[in-house]
């Protein structure tokens, strides 16, 4: 009896250990330009975010999680590599004209998407991209088996959709109009991938979701400022907007996380949130306690709210102070589904972090660099390397670095000058790196 059950226990084993049992399905929600301030549960007093407070409190809470960059494209190109945006050809925002273009996304291995397919998963993408225009860098070529979404960086109506006059809406790789807010839209796609995904519970998935909210132009429905308005007395309207802005976005959020329970998904879905920099301050938006906002590498234009939710797997209701990066999802996500990264990165695994309460590398270091145009920027890069808890930085290619000390300096009050032993072992690493990254380009070549 038992020769002849064994044949079907080893199926039976090999299919679990190469679905459900050990692989969870993986989605990652990028928010763009969320100020470390602007939740409820970050301290936020005119914020109402029940969805993000609670998807909060159902895993663990991370205090140092930094975007890889303070503008979208560089970060979106450290998620899906796990390395340092310069140094796959992203060290500026990627734009639709040539003029104002600052990068080129060249990989220099498997995609995050592209990982996760080669250990049986199926990938989706939902909402932003920003990573490129036509192929070979748009998601199809780049590892998603669907996508559903906006190639484009910014738009410049939340209703129309367009950027510059151009549509770019894709389902696929085809050209489509879509009605509605752009965040409900991107909700209500998510959830028709997850309907799908449901019925095919053999195989585990990936499921990308990138809203463009809270970006500018700062556009909630008008039901939702009036709600603000009403409830918020005195509050600047311009602050109002901003407010009603992410409360719906929350909500939005709240029917996708609502969707996974529906669809009995939750217990065996691993859940990422995060953003891609931090709040843009003259659009309203907060970064409090933390000093400076979206394009500043102060720690409010680079650290950003973060949380990790698996059932079971990752502790609830925690806060962590260990610090990662955007970068870090490849190499965690590759630890966690069993998957080996045999090619150069950057970034580091937190699995044991999220999965075992380790500490991590409280001393590891960290290095920041955008590249932009314009008449502040000029086409120079600007930098920050933090090691431990000194940090040295420049918020302009134009200003000298200064050197401070997070430990007893937290809010970035007192920047010292940058001088002694400490600011010189700092930009002597981050001189090896610019060396390393010159080698890049960061604009197409013709011939390619």
């Amino acid at each position: 009896m038992i020769k002849r059950l064994l044949p079907s226990l080893v199926a039976l084993t090999l299919s679990l250990s190469s679905h459900g049992a050990t692989k969870p399905n993986i989605l990652l929600i990028l928010v763009d330009d969320l100020g470390y301030g602007d939740l409820a549960c970050y301290g936020a007093k005119d914020m109402k975010t029940p969805s993000l407070d609670t998807l909060m409190q159902a895993g663990t809470r991370y205090d140092q999680f930094y975007a890889n960059c303070t503008v979208c494209t560089p970060t979106r190109a450290s998620l899906m590599t796990g390395r340092y945006p310069d140094l796959v050809g992203a060290p500026g925002v990627i734009r639709q004209d040539k003029p104002g273009n600052w990068g080129y996304f060249r990989p220099s291995g498997p995609t995050l998407p592209e990982l996760l397919k080669s250990g049986g998963y199926h990938t989706g993408m939902v909402g932003k991209w920003h990573l490129g225009y036509e192929s070979p860098n748009i998601p199809n070529d780049r590892g998603f088996d669907h996508f559903h979404g906006f190639l484009g960086d910014m738009m410049n109506d939340y209703y129309t959709h367009l950027r510059g006059g151009v549509n770019w809406m894709r389902h696929n790789k085809e050209t489509i109009k879509a009605e509605g807010h752009a965040t409900e839209v991107f909700t209500r796609w998510a959830i028709d991938y997850l309907k799908d995904r449901s019925k095919k519970p053999d195989q585990p998935f990936f499921l990308y979701l990138a809203y463009n909210a809270p970006h500018f132009p700062i556009q909630p429905p008008e039901d939702w400022k009036t709600k603000v308005m009403q409830r918020e007395k005195g509050i600047d309207p311009k602050r109002a907007a901003n407010v009603a802005f992410i409360e719906h976005m929350d909500h939005e959020i709240g029917k996708v996380i609502k969707s996974l329970k529906e669809l009995n998904l939750d217990k065996d879905t691993l859940v990422i949130f995060t953003s891609d920099n931090g709040g843009s301050i003259p659009h309203a938006q907060s970064n409090l306690p933390l000093r400076g906002g979206k394009q500043d590498h102060w720690e409010g234009g680079i650290r950003v709210p973060t949380c990790v939710v698996w059932p079971g797997k990752i502790p609830a209701g925690k806060r962590s102070n260990t610090p990662g990066m955007t970068m870090d999802f490849l190499p965690t996500l590759a630890e966690i589904t069993g998957l080996k990264v045999d090619h150069e990165i950057d970034g580091q695994s937190l699995a044991p972090v999220w999965t075992k309460g380790s500490k991590g590398d409280p001393d590891r270091t960290m290095i920041w660099v955008r590249r932009e145009g314009n008449i502040r920027y000029q086409g120079r890069a600007y930098y920050a390397i933090r090691r431990g808890d000194w940090k040295l930085l420049q918020n302009s290619p134009f200003e000298p670095m200064v050197l401070v000390d997070l430990k007893t300096d937290p809010y970035e009050k007192n920047p010292l000058p940058a001088e002694g032993k400490i600011a010189k072992q700092l930009i002597g690493t981050l001189m090896q790196h610019i060396q390393k990254s010159g080698s890049i380009p960061w604009q197409k070549v013709e011939n390619e």
